[in-house]
């Protein structure tokens, strides 16, 4: 059934709404509606996380790679499973020339890198109670998480888990995300992930509210986004896939201006993706320039970036209880922030046009800075990240948001990140930005959203933490 003839019914008319106000006026109810018109309310929500993580059996241990189970190294030294599902480790080579670089030589690197090539599905289920719209968010361990279990969206499952590849139990809710016509689509859209640890992987954002009731279950919680706000306020409690996903929201824009128009940002966007190449091909995992492999790591040489491990996991909640897999594991702390001015009244974010070797499309919109310091730190400031050293020596009063956040559990281990929104000082971050920069506006980050592969994952963070903090005019 396609979309046209789903509408198509005796005496009623063809045409949809192309917009739909209401919903935006929604999404802003529920962004102000606290504990007392919640059915749980999130005052006691690390208790319940708690709790989940007492009434289940989690260990993760390191382990060596010879005692991974059903994954081995093939004689390119790229680490695979047996099956030939779920991802491989390779080898990535990237090569970049245009600007900012110039005329100059191209900047060039190698790394272990992630091949999933499949789409997984990110969907957060939505329903009203008592005129407000709420969230199922689900307390999920992954092996990755310093704290194990966090807040993830409704589903969260690759398409090896959904379809069964693992021989495990089903995936509780899934039909409401693949079956058609299931609810109310509120936001869809296939977003990138970690373009430096992933080669072109994406997942489905997508938020489907239904009217229909829901089977509760004791790993699921129905939220407000003025909860899930509060929540995005402690560390370590939303995991990434639900902040992605939120992110995605349909937030309304009462002040429709900007430095730029839409026309204009995009046209600005375009022109860096056209003057950017950025060549990214994988290769072996073994001999691999400037990293090393042994027995319970793969490493740089240098000590810095990340490592590849493998670990040993006891899940007693998850489809399947217990396995074993690599993961990715970074060198330290990684610092993520936009750089905020007010112009005429509205709020700006400074954005980044940054290549990753694992992107689909050259260049994506990023935060105005986006690293680990640590990996930098043997550099003359000069070298170091743009606006790095504002963002590090900025006075408290200026910092309008910190919280760290984990990076995606399923894959990476004790990945953390500070993020922050830094109020910038006009001399730091001038009207005019430096190539590569760009000022907009949360309401228009909101809005390329609706498409894929426009702003990276950890912009998506970011704009959902704009919501939280209430910076954004919506």
């Amino acid at each position: 059934m396609t979309a046209v003839t789903a509408h198509r019914r005796k005496g009623q008319t063809l045409l949809s709404a192309r917009y739909l106000p209401e919903q935006a006026d929604r999404i802003a109810l529920s962004a102000t509606a606290r504990d007392a018109q919640s059915p749980h309310g999130a005052a006691d929500v690390q208790h319940w996380l708690d709790e989940r993580r007492l009434a289940h059996t989690f260990r993760v241990d390191r382990i060596a790679f010879t005692a991974l189970d059903g994954w081995s190294f093939a004689e390119t030294g790229n680490l695979l499973h047996r099956s030939g599902r779920f991802f491989t480790v390779e080898g990535l080579h990237v090569t970049e020339v245009g600007e900012p670089y110039g005329d100059g030589p191209p900047h060039e690197w190698h790394q272990p890198v992630i091949r999933q090539p499949e789409i997984g599905i990110l969907g957060i289920l939505a329903k009203e109670f008592h005129g407000v719209l709420h969230f199922l968010m689900q307390a999920k361990m992954e092996p990755g998480n310093a704290n194990l279990v966090q807040l993830s969206p409704t589903v969260q499952a690759t398409r090896s888990n959904y379809t069964g590849a693992h021989r495990g139990s089903g995936v509780r809710y899934l039909e409401y995300f693949t079956r058609p016509g299931a609810g109310t689509v509120l936001a869809d859209s296939l977003q990138s992930e970690h373009g430096a640890w992933f080669y072109h992987k994406s997942n489905r954002n997508m938020i489907i509210e239904t009217d229909r009731d829901v089977p509760p279950h004791d790993d699921f919680r129905w939220l407000t986004l003025a909860d899930l706000a509060g929540l995005l306020h402690q560390d370590n409690v939303v995991n990434m896939d639900a902040r992605t996903v939120l992110a995605c929201l349909p937030h309304r824009d009462p002040a429709p201006r900007a430095l730029l128009s839409d026309v204009q940002l995009l046209s600005w966007f375009t022109g860096e993706r056209s003057g950017r190449h950025v060549r990214a091909e994988t290769v072996p995992l073994a001999g691999l320039p400037g990293w090393k492999r042994g027995e319970y790591a793969i490493e740089h040489e240098e000590g810095r970036y990340f490592n590849v491990v493998a670990v040993s996991v006891v899940a007693g909640n998850r489809e399947v209880p217990g396995w074993t897999q690599p993961l990715i594991e970074p060198v330290g702390r990684g610092l993520v922030a936009f750089l905020m001015r007010t112009f005429d009244g509205v709020p700006h974010v400074l954005l980044h046009a940054r290549a990753e070797g694992g992107f689909l499309d050259t260049v994506e919109l990023a935060p105005t800075v986006q690293c680990v310091p640590a990996n930098h730190s043997h550099l003359p400031p000069d070298q170091q990240p743009r606006f790095l050293a504002h963002i590090l020596t900025a006075d408290p009063a200026r910092v309008r948001y910190r919280v760290v956040h984990s990076e995606e559990g399923g894959r990476f281990r004790n990945a953390e990140s500070d993020y922050l929104l830094v109020e910038a000082e006009e001399e730091h971050a001038p009207l005019v930005p430096p190539t590569g920069y760009i000022w907009a506006t949360p309401a228009q980050l909101t809005s390329l959203t609706r498409h894929g592969h426009y702003l990276n994952v950890q912009a998506r963070t970011l704009l959902a933490c704009l919501h939280a903090a209430g910076v954004s005019p919506a």
